[in-house]
């Protein structure tokens, strides 16, 4: 078993990879910025070491700092978390340079489903299916112009090397293409480093469904029953539910049978997501998340499974325990991101201290979240404050009880979207399971207290 682990991020994920390291037994080393001093996760790990400023350029970001901190530690792997350096090859190819177990797949896995349009080619080479478009990058508008007389439009025009809609662009007819092509490029250069995009058929009002894997050194390979995470906003996920609303039998193992085929021929190991798009039946291959994902905790609360202690089993060389039952989805889950946002006013970014905050309880409530009353909450990071996870014997009972719980969930201080996710619930479409990616784009929201009244403006997601 891995001795020390240096969890190389910030937050809830870091508070959540302390928690799995001391119930292993593993020591914890937190690294932290000057404005994460005050931190849950720095208190809590068994040693902490301040890496750099508030910027995340210059702290979480900072590789040199982060590898210099697990050396003056004696740390023998890094965890990533997710976000910062957790999908960065090169990070994980310095890591592996140095001798650190890099708690995640390959330096060189990482790099080919990083890319997109590689992740297209090595799913297409597997016989996943994947979205109709380019069989790699489109190097001109010419070649966009190829595709849309070949898939018909509207076509959408991504950043090869990034994601959270940053680089894209929908182009709906062939006067557009030029001007869509640039744009895209120009701020996939500007996100990313990278200019080069690739295009896919555009489709919407589509559910994004996605397949958690596990798989260890030896060759075992499980996915878990899959994530319907179409509740979004300008492409970020802000409800997430297992199993998805709405499938067949069929189409489940279908899934789940595509992602192991995907896992497969990569020689994948550890913990990995593995992203669709549904509509009209069919499925198409989007992307693979080579990391834990924010929305872990619903697979973990429908399969029993620790999937942040079988990441560090698997790092240890350890083989996969995981049963037959837990592959099988036990009740329904639904995961709430509580963000510091006003939904009020278009989202606005909030930041201070928090005044008063006491989460919910009870049967089936869990809540993962790194604040406490006085901690402030700094403006240079994410806006995720907490994530609430209910668990119920079926969809309608999970529902039931998210209502609950949300109604319980006092957090005083800032703006946060506690508001938005009651109005959801009580959407008659997303109670009858009518979820799809264009959902907030297209409804007003309230619910019957009337604590928001919301035209959402989010564009619809791919």
């Amino acid at each position: 078993m891995i001795g020390k682990v240096l969890v190389a991020n910030r937050g809830e994920i870091a508070l959540r990879v302390v928690r799995a390291c001391r119930e292993l037994g593993i020591r914890s080393v937190a690294v932290y910025s000057t404005a994460d001093a005050d931190s849950l996760h720095r208190m809590l790990a068994d040693e902490a070491v301040c890496i750099g400023p508030p910027p995340a350029s210059g702290s979480y970001l900072n590789v040199p700092a982060i590898i210099s901190a697990a050396e003056l530690t004696g740390a023998d792997a890094i965890h990533p978390g997710y976000g910062f350096l957790a999908e960065n090859a090169r990070f994980a190819e310095i890591c592996e340079r140095v001798k650190l177990k890099f708690v995640g797949p390959s330096s060189r896995v990482i790099a080919r489903m990083g890319d997109k349009a590689e992740a297209r080619k090595v799913a297409r080479a597997a016989g996943v299916p994947v979205t109709p478009g380019s069989e790699g990058l489109c190097e001109s508008a010419a070649e966009v112009r190829s595709v849309g007389a070949e898939v018909g439009y509207p076509l959408v025009i991504k950043a090869s090397a990034g994601g959270g809609g940053k680089g894209m662009r929908v182009v709906y007819e062939e006067a557009q293409v030029d001007d869509a092509y640039l744009e895209a490029s120009r701020e996939a250069g500007a996100a990313f480093g990278d200019g080069s995009v690739y295009v896919e058929k555009y489709m919407d009002r589509l559910k994004h469904v996605e397949v958690q894997v596990l798989a260890d050194a030896a060759g075992t390979r499980v996915a878990f029953p899959e994530r319907d995470c179409s509740i979004q906003r300008r492409y970020q996920k802000l409800l997430e539910e297992s199993p998805a609303p709405g499938l067949s039998q069929e189409v489940r193992e279908e899934l789940a049978s595509a992602a192991l085929s995907l896992v497969d021929s990569l020689g994948y190991e550890g913990a990995g997501t593995v992203e669709f798009v549904y509509s009209g039946g069919e499925f198409y291959f989007i992307e693979m998340n080579t990391r834990l994902q924010v929305e872990h905790p619903v697979t973990e609360m429908v399969s029993g499974v620790d999937l942040v202690a079988e990441q560090l089993k698997v790092a240890s060389g350890e083989p996969l325990e995981v049963s037959d039952e837990a592959l099988s989805p036990d009740g329904h889950a639904i995961e709430f991101r509580i963000n510091a946002e006003d939904p009020r006013r278009n989202f606005l970014p909030q930041a201070g201290p928090v005044e008063f905050y006491n989460p919910p309880g009870g049967p089936g409530v869990r809540v993962d979240s790194h604040l406490y009353a006085g901690y402030r909450v700094p403006p240079h990071y994410d806006s995720l404050l907490a994530k609430l996870i209910v668990h119920g014997a079926d969809r309608d009972a999970a529902i039931r009880r998210g209502m609950r719980a949300l109604d319980e969930f006092a957090l005083v201080g800032l703006e946060t979207t506690l508001p938005l996710h009651l109005a959801i619930l009580d959407d008659e479409e997303f109670r009858r399971g009518g979820v799809h990616t264009s959902f907030l784009s297209e409804r007003e929201l309230r619910n019957e207290r009337g604590l928001l009244q919301l035209a959402a403006t989010g564009a619809p997601s791919v």
